[in-house]
Parts: C-alpha cells; structure tokens; sequence
C-alpha cells in the first residue's frame, strides 16, 4: 500500500487556532495565503468530470422518476378523488421530516451529496411504489384467479416486489458512483430513505382511501377524518418504522459490499441483507393474516414484542454504535498523514468526535467570521473523506491501475483542499507560539527567543497546532507519481544550527 504523500513543509500554529506573525528567521507561508478571505468565500471540493456515458443514464433515471411520478399522481387521483388524496398528502407527509432527519443524523460525520440524497427518496416514492403497485394488483388478480386468498397476496409477493424495488436506486448508486459510498452508515441512509418515500405514498393509500374516502362514503366526513386519525395512530406512530426497518437489511449488506475488495462479498452481503430484508417483511405482514385467520388477537402482539421491537432496538443500537465508529475512523487511519508531515496529532483528535468538531467551528467563526465557519467544516468534510480513501486504499478497493491512479489523484485534491481551507483560519488568533511539525516532533520558539524540538505529548490536547498552506505540490507524476510512491521527504523545520 503506498504511502502518504510528504509535503516539502509544514508550518503550525495552533488549532483552536493560533498562528501569530511569523518571528524573524523563520519559514514564512507561501503568498498564496490571503491575508483575509473574501466575504463571500464559500469553500468547495472540485468539481467531477461526467462522461456522456453518465449523463446518458442520469437523463434515463430522472425521466423515469417523473414517469412514475406522473403516474402514480394519476392513478391515486383516479382512485381517491381530489378530496381523498389531499387529506392522505396531508396526513402521510407529516412524519417524514422527522425520519429523514433521524437518517441524517447517522450521516454527520461525512454527509451525503443532497442530489443522491432526493435521488433515494424520489426513487422510493415513485419507481418503487409504481412498480410495486402494478406487481400487486396482477399478483392478486392472479390468485383470484386461482380461487387463493388474496391475502396472500401481502406475503408472497409485496414483500419481495418492494423490498427489491426499494433497494434498486441505492443499487445504482452503488454500481456507478461507489467512490460516494463510505460503508454500512451510507447503505442505511440511502435505503432507509428510499424507504421512507414508499412508505410516505403508501400511506396516502392508507389514509386518503381506507381512512377518508371510505369513512366519507359510509358516514360521512367526520367519520373520514375519525378514521384517518385511527389508522395515523396505529400504522405511523406506532409502526411507522416498519419499512425503513426491513431496507435498512439490505443497506447492511450494500454497505458491507462498498467496502470490500473481495468479489464474493460485494455479491454475496447484498442478497443476504436483500434477502433477510424480504423474510422480515414477510413475516411482518403474515401476522395480521395469522390474526385473520385464526381469531387470535394476542399472535400479533406476540410478534411484535418477539421479534420486531427486538430487531428495532437493536439495529438503533448497531446505527448509534455504527456512527461512532466512523467518527473514530478518522484516529485510526489519519496518523498515516501525521507521519508524513501533512497533520500534526492534536489535529486528527480534534476530528474524532461531532463535540470537538463542534468547537473548532465555534473557534473558526470566531476568529475568522462567516468564512473561516464555512472553510472549517469544508476542512473537516475534506478530513473525513481522506481517512475514508485512506481506508479504501488499505482494503485494497482498486483493483484496476487506472481506478489506483485515480484515488491518488483524489488524495492530493483533498491534501490541497485541506491547505486550501486552513488559509482561511490560520493565523488569526496570536495566543500561541508559532511552531513547525515535521511528521516526528514540534520545533517551538520560546518567550527567550529560544528554539527546540519538543516530542509530541502521549494525549494530544486542544488548543491544536494548525498547519499552514504548503507550497505547491509538484506536478503529477513527477512529485506525486502513481499509487506507491509519494515524493521527497520534508524538508528541514530550519537551517541546521538554529535550535
């Protein structure tokens, strides 16, 4: 594994923050550093490049989205009636911002991209309900015709039409942006979110037509709206987990496959996640049949409390334990960089959990405004996706050169993205002494005048050293050169002699 790249020098002051005036003598940062940054400075990641091949298949899904949107508009205006629909709308959008932001707080550390994000949600709402919706109908139309149950309809084939429909868009995200994946924590955002937008139409089915529209033609509309609070209270607040619960499965077993290098896996955990996915929703829908069929009331409350508020409880307990080992990935793979001259030690403690984070942002927008709190979460989002690279490259993710050559790439643009957004902190808040990491120890100027290296303390502590720009890296391939070899070491702090 090859390993990370040296900068020609690093200069640090601190992190929460403090790099004074350079002292005569010393290295003084590039002039690429602003001296102030603009006021409408809004930090960014570079752009990526999309072939014709992509845009061809972005243009296909988004038309096929607004396809099935137009057609599941139309067919539950069909069925509901204007008034019907919109009281569903009305109801079954209520809980969705509460779920959606319980996805998005697992996904902190390093959020998603906003367009994959309503990507997952639309395909969710309205390819999978769309298909689903027309593989029901002829299901039960078939064993009708078989003089079956048509609740069985419910068991063998809802729960194998959705729960596949509902993970295709995250699988599509897989197969053609899988650089976006960092693991399990985005498997369970994308699939729960696809979730949550099939759920949210299937229960405007619910509500606008089992709820409303039959309690109207029966009684009246205040045995409508009655029915619309009953069946909000039983099927959302009390089970409104039920599909985010069963695709979340599958986002196991796709997150499991977006960090493997192994060929088996990247198949094999997917179909199980889909599978068990399929067997939990399955199960969950037969016991309202078992209820039906045998008179016995307490079988589906004995399901639940046997199996589903376990399985709930404990895929909450595996996604807060899995969002606080991702905030820890970035201890364990970014001392790479430390070594190597680009991070100093108190700086990476500082990334390793959402309260010190928090802190250095309440620094950088005090001593730098608007745009020092903008540059420091990029800083920050920049980080996480490095210790996540990092992490791809130690599994041994790329297995073609030119998929190597890439994530070198990718590694420098973040190592600038990271130079590029400390310019915009660095060197407002003169506290602290200005010092120098070379990748093995400080070298500090004193009160006296004095000069001398000081090994890195056992616990790094905050106030952090933060180091300044570099210059330039070389031009690729000379200075960064493919995937195994990273260029010159760093050089000296300062001419021999000045200690």
């Amino acid at each position: 594994m090859p390993t990370p790249m040296r900068p020609a020098r690093r200069v640090a002051g601190d992190y929460a923050g403090h790099m004074a005036v350079t002292p005569p003598g010393w290295p003084a940062p590039p002039p690429s550093v602003p001296a102030v940054p603009p006021p409408d400075a809004s930090p960014r990641m570079p752009p990526r490049r999309l072939g014709w091949r992509r845009v061809l298949v972005l243009t296909g899904v988004v038309l096929l989205i607004a396809a099935c949107a137009v057609y599941m508009l139309y067919t539950l205006g069909t069925n509901l009636g204007l008034d019907a629909l919109l009281v569903g709308v009305a109801a079954a959008v209520l809980p969705v911002p509460v779920l959606v932001a319980c996805f998005l707080w697992l996904d902190r550390y390093e959020p998603e991209p906003l367009k994959y994000l309503i990507f997952c949600f639309a395909w969710g709402a309205f390819v999978s309900t769309a298909a689903s919706l027309t593989v029901n109908t002829a299901g039960a139309r078939l064993f009708e015709r078989w003089e079956l149950p048509s609740a069985l309809t419910a068991v063998l084939v809802a729960p194998f039409i959705e729960e596949l429909t509902k993970a295709l868009g995250p699988i599509l995200l897989l197969v053609f942006r899988r650089r976006e994946w960092s693991g399990i924590t985005d498997g369970l955002v994308y699939c729960g979110l696809s979730a949550v937008g099939f759920a949210m139409v299937e229960n405007i089915l619910y509500l606008g037509g089992l709820g409303y529209a039959s309690g109207v033609d029966e009684w009246g509309p205040a045995t409508g709206v009655r029915n619309v609070i009953v069946i909000f209270i039983t099927r959302i607040l009390f089970f409104g987990f039920a599909h985010p619960l069963f695709t979340s499965m599958t986002g196991v077993g796709l997150g499991i496959a977006a960090r493997t290098a192994d060929r088996r896996v990247r198949f094999l955990a997917p179909a199980a996640g889909l599978l068990l996915a399929m067997i939990l929703h399955g199960t969950w829908n037969l016991l309202p049949s078992l209820v039906q069929a045998t008179g016995q009331a307490a079988i589906f409350f004995l399901g639940i409390i046997a199996l589903m508020v376990p399985i709930f409880f404990g895929m909450v307990g595996f996604a807060v334990w899995l969002r606080a080992w991702e905030g820890r990935l970035t201890e364990r793979v970014l001392p790479d960089y430390v070594r190597a001259g680009w991070l100093t030690p108190p700086e990476v403690a500082a990334l390793g959990s959402l309260g010190r984070r928090h802190a250095a942002r309440v620094w950088a927008r005090r001593v730098a405004g608007e745009p020092g709190l903008r540059a420091m979460r990029g800083y920050q989002f920049a980080a996480t996706r490095l210790a996540l690279l990092r992490d791809g490259m130690r599994r041994g993710l790329d297995r073609k050169a030119a998929d190597r050559e890439r994530t070198a790439r990718e590694e420098r643009q973040l190592l600038e993205a990271i130079s590029a957004y400390r310019s915009f902190f660095v060197g407002r808040d003169p506290q602290v002494p200005v010092g120098i990491w070379d990748g093995q120890r400080y070298h500090l100027r004193f009160p006296d005048g004095s000069q001398r290296p000081v090994e890195a303390p056992d616990s790094p502590v905050v106030p952090i050293p933060v180091l300044l720009v570099p210059p330039a890296p070389p031009a690729y391939p000379a200075g960064y050169g493919p995937p195994g070899w990273y260029g010159p070491g760093p050089a000296a702090p300062w001419p021999p002699g000045r200690h």
